[in-house]
């Protein structure tokens, strides 16, 4: 139930111990199957170029606010975008088994004053499909804004055409919170952007479904998970 001021309106619950949070720094984070790292041109530019140029089209890349580059050089241009930009800060997925970069993520839209940010810039390679380096590479994103960061709020936002990052969206845990239509032009066209949360209060349940289905008794010798991530969510 709201709060009722003095003038017998009802107002939100009073944060009376917030502060506000830091912005997430330029550091690693580090999981079982692979490491969040800040994008290095130098480092990884030959093998995220090799690992997004694994397919012949460009279909990975409909719905990013980029093309993908068609050569190495236009590619080291791009993650020197990606480097220096501060919000977002972008990191590169290592899958630890073979230390090598496999994907791109950001925390992005940061806001510390208020708590929030968006995971966005979500760009795994054909490496990471099914692997479970992408839900970790998730897990550990939310971990940080949450555990360490001590966030209250963290956001999902796609264009509402992307299937593919919806169905994530919400197995990932994410609440659907409605269309912002005609949100942004981007490439030229229209784009309604679907927005997505996880806030605090949310985050123990799922922390310990992501636990469950990272544990390596959930996936057999090959690899192949036994159960999917919603099993350990509670019904």
């Amino acid at each position: 139930m709201p709060a009722i001021n003095h003038f017998g309106q009802p107002i939100g619950e009073s944060l009376t111990e917030w502060t506000p949070r830091a912005k997430p720094a330029r550091q690693a984070i580090n999981g079982q199957y692979c490491r969040l790292e800040p994008v290095d041109p130098l480092k990884h530019l030959d093998a995220l170029y090799s690992a997004y140029h694994r397919v012949d089209n460009d279909e990975d890349w409909t719905y990013l606010f980029a093309e993908r580059p068609a050569d190495l050089h236009s590619f080291r241009l791009y993650l020197q975008q990606l480097s220096a930009s501060e919000d977002p800060l972008q990191f590169a997925v290592i899958d630890l088994a073979t230390e090598q970069a496999v994907g791109t993520c950001a925390f992005m839209r940061i806001d510390g004053y208020n708590g929030v940010l968006e995971l966005g810039a979500i760009n795994w390679s054909p490496l990471m499909k099914q692997q479970r380096s992408g839900t970790e590479a998730i897990f550990l994103m939310l971990q940080h804004t949450f555990d360490v960061l001590g966030y209250r709020r963290c956001e999902w936002k796609c264009d509402s055409c992307n299937a593919p990052s919806k169905s994530a969206a919400a197995r990932y845990g994410f609440s659907y919170e409605g269309r912002f239509r005609q949100a942004i032009v981007t490439k030229g066209r229209n784009r309604d952007t679907d927005w997505f949360s996880i806030i605090d209060k949310e985050w123990p349940t799922l922390k310990q479904a992501f636990n469950g289905w990272l544990s390596a008794d959930n996936f057999d010798p090959r690899g192949i998970q036994r159960q999917r991530l919603q099993a350990f969510l509670p019904d």
